[in-house]
């Protein structure tokens, strides 16, 4: 797991996994796959999928706790204010030195660096929301939120994957 090769790959999922049009089922449809996707595999997250600001998804599978949504709130701020994959921040940082507090004031109570947040781009408007999940490894929480908008945007997901996945 390249740091830099991560880097690039993170920056490339950005720009790709982009939706051309917001569909009003978009978080539902996103939610759900991505709690199909979990149960598939047999594991259990916390799910959220955020826009405008507004929680529009969230679902805590059977074997979570509370602090799983706790986490996916804290990477989604993370997100929302920075407008990068809480992944790609996370890799930011681990090269460059430093924490989120370090560099901009933002507490670790509230804000996350580690992986699971992902931006929802709309073509023509930017960030307007995200999608999150927490409750594995970070760098997997970040592939099942990546494998699912993959799907969703029609990007063949061996073509935006990060390696070893």
């Amino acid at each position: 797991m390249d740091l830099n090769h991560d880097l690039t790959r993170l920056v490339e999922q950005e720009n790709r996994l982009r939706l051309p049009r917001l569909e009003a089922d978009a978080a539902w449809v996103l939610g759900t796959q991505l709690k199909a996707l979990a149960e598939a595999r047999g594991v259990a997250v916390a799910i959220e999928v955020r826009i405008a600001s507004e929680t529009k998804f969230f679902y805590a599978m059977p074997g979570t706790a509370p602090a799983n949504a706790d986490w996916a709130r804290r990477k989604r701020n993370s997100v929302e204010l920075l407008h990068k994959s809480s992944y790609r921040i996370g890799r930011e940082l681990e090269r460059d030195g430093g924490t989120l507090e370090d560099r901009m004031g933002l507490p670790i109570r509230d804000y996350a660096r580690h992986g699971g947040s992902f931006p929802l781009f709309l073509d023509g408007a930017g960030c307007i929301g995200a999608v999150t999940i927490s409750g594995l490894p970070e760098r997997l929480d970040h592939t099942y939120v990546v494998e699912v908008l993959a799907n969703y945007c029609g990007v063949a997901l061996q073509d935006v994957a990060l390696d070893n996945e």
